[in-house]
């Protein structure tokens, strides 16, 4: 069984995953500046999803056999990162026109939709399939050869509760300064160094196997 110091040591981890600049971070921050807080907190909890999934895959052996196979891991490889070069270009599109991004609501309330914000969250993470490398490489040090699947259910809630509490922070600092980030000259330079680095991580996907 799983113990209390395994697990504050396998939130560790997460924490300082979570934390790391990436595609996550990007997409949470610029879902928080175009439509705030809540829908940066939604992004975030799509991100969860994702790694949600992923732990628990990694835990049946699916991540293992995605590695395994040169094929369908290159092909999720590449989808993940044409959707990152799709919201990267739509941000450099945005920040042309000085407006929202294409598909992106621009507005936050009612009538945003949170769906947008959870959906680019999700498909953020879960197509990237270095999270499921990630967690087959994290996860055996932390649950015993003879471990109960309780255990990997503890770590993977472990995991989205780690995620969703950083990306909450994160959507709460960015939307506290949105007043001075909706500017039209520092949104549209926002937009363009959001987008300059989501086009960047996507290419970078691309090209790393």
């Amino acid at each position: 069984m799983t113990t209390a110091g395994q697990v504050a040591a396998f939130a560790g981890v997460i924490a300082l995953a979570a934390a790391s600049p990436g595609p996550d971070f990007a997409v949470v921050v610029r879902r928080s500046v175009v439509a705030g807080r809540r829908h940066g907190v939604v992004a975030g909890l799509g991100v969860a999803t994702g790694v949600f999934v992923w732990s628990v895959a990694a835990a049946m052996g699916v991540a293992a056999v995605l590695r395994a196979s040169a094929v369908a891991f290159t092909v999720v490889r590449l989808v993940g990162a044409a959707y990152l070069l799709w919201l990267g270009v739509s941000a450099l599109l945005a920040a042309r026109r000085g407006g929202g991004a294409t598909g992106i609501p621009t507005e936050g309330g009612t009538r945003a939709r949170l769906g947008v914000s959870f959906r680019d969250g999700v498909l953020c993470n879960i197509l990237n399939p270095k999270c499921g490398v990630f967690f087959m490489a994290v996860l055996p040090q932390f649950v015993p050869m003879d471990g109960h699947p309780t255990d990997v259910l503890l770590l993977s809630s472990v995991a989205v509760a780690v995620t969703v509490a950083w990306f909450t922070v994160v959507a709460t600092l960015v939307a506290a300064l949105r007043r001075a980030l909706a500017r039209p000259r520092v949104r549209r330079a926002l937009d363009a160094l959001t987008g300059a680095v989501l086009v960047s991580l996507g290419l970078r996907l691309a090209a790393t196997g």
